[in-house]
C-alpha cells in the first residue's frame, strides 16, 4: 500500500503539478553550519565513519529537518561510495578533498574494476536509506543520490579532486577506448545504484554531474 507523505509539495512540483509555494531542500542540507552535525561527526572520528554508519547517517539526515521547514530529506552519504566499494580506497585527509589510493590509469586497473553488490559492500547505504525512511514517518519526501558516470571516471583516474583534469583528458585522446570502457563500468554501476536506493526507500533520486564542464561542447 502506498505511503501517504504529509508534506508530497516537492513531490508535486518533480511531477510538474501545481504547489501553494516553492519547494525548498538544501545542498549539504546536514553540514557544517550545524552545532549538533558536527558534534556528530566529532563522535564518529571522520567523515567516512560518519557517512558509513547507517544510524549516525539518519542522524545527520533527520537534524536539519528538526530546525527548518523543509520539503525534503536527503540522504547524508558521498558521491564517491561506488568507487570506493570498488576497491580504490576513498580516504578524506583534514583540510582536503577526496582521494584514492589506488587510482584507475591502465588496462590492468580497469580490468579489476566490476559493479559492486549493492546488499555487500554498499548495505550500509541502503541501510541508511531504511532507517531514515522509518524514522521520516512519511513527514516529507527522501532523496537518494549519485555522482554521474562521468564524475566518478574524472576521480577515479586523476585520483581525488584536480585543477585542470590533465589525466582523463589526457586518456580522452590517447586511449578513448579505455576511458570507453570506464564510463560502461560506472554508468552499470550508477544504474545498480540508484534502482537500490529507491527499492530501499528513496523516493527521488539525483544525479551529481558535479565534473560535467570538464567536457568541451
Amino acid at each position: 500500500m502506498p505511503v501517504t507523505i504529509k508534506n508530497d509539495r516537492f513531490l508535486r512540483a518533480l511531477r510538474r503539478e501545481p504547489v501553494d509555494a516553492t519547494p525548498v531542500w538544501l545542498m549539504r542540507q546536514a553540514g557544517r553550519y550545524l552545532p549538533e552535525y558536527r558534534a556528530t561527526r566529532a563522535k564518529a572520528g571522520s567523515f567516512m565513519a560518519l557517512a558509513t554508519n547507517p544510524e549516525l547517517a539518519c542522524e545527520v539526515t533527520l537534524q536539519p529537518l528538526r530546525r527548518f521547514e523543509l520539503d525534503a530529506a536527503i540522504l547524508f552519504s558521498d558521491i564517491l561510495t561506488i568507487p570506493d566499494a570498488m576497491g580504490l580506497g576513498l580516504s578524506f585527509a583534514e583540510g582536503e578533498g577526496p582521494r584514492f589510493a589506488r587510482p584507475v590509469r591502465t588496462a590492468a586497473d580497469v580490468a579489476k574494476l566490476a559493479v559492486p553488490d549493492m546488499e555487500g559492500e554498499l548495505r550500509y547505504v541502503m541501510d541508511a536509506l531504511r532507517l531514515i525512511r522509518r524514522e521520516l514517518d512519511g513527514s516529507v519526501p527522501l532523496i537518494g543520490f549519485s555522482g554521474s558516470p562521468w564524475t566518478l571516471a574524472c576521480y577515479m583516474i586523476e585520483g581525488g579532486g584536480s585543477d585542470n583534469f590533465s589525466k582523463i583528458k589526457a586518456m580522452a585522446f590517447s586511449e578513448p577506448a579505455l576511458l570507453h570502457r570506464i564510463l560502461e563500468v560506472t554508468t552499470d554501476a550508477v544504474i545498480a545504484y540508484l534502482s537500490a536506493q529507491r527499492a530501499a526507500g528513496a523516493q527521488a533520486l539525483m544525479v551529481f554531474d558535479t565534473w560535467g564542464g570538464v567536457l568541451a561542447p
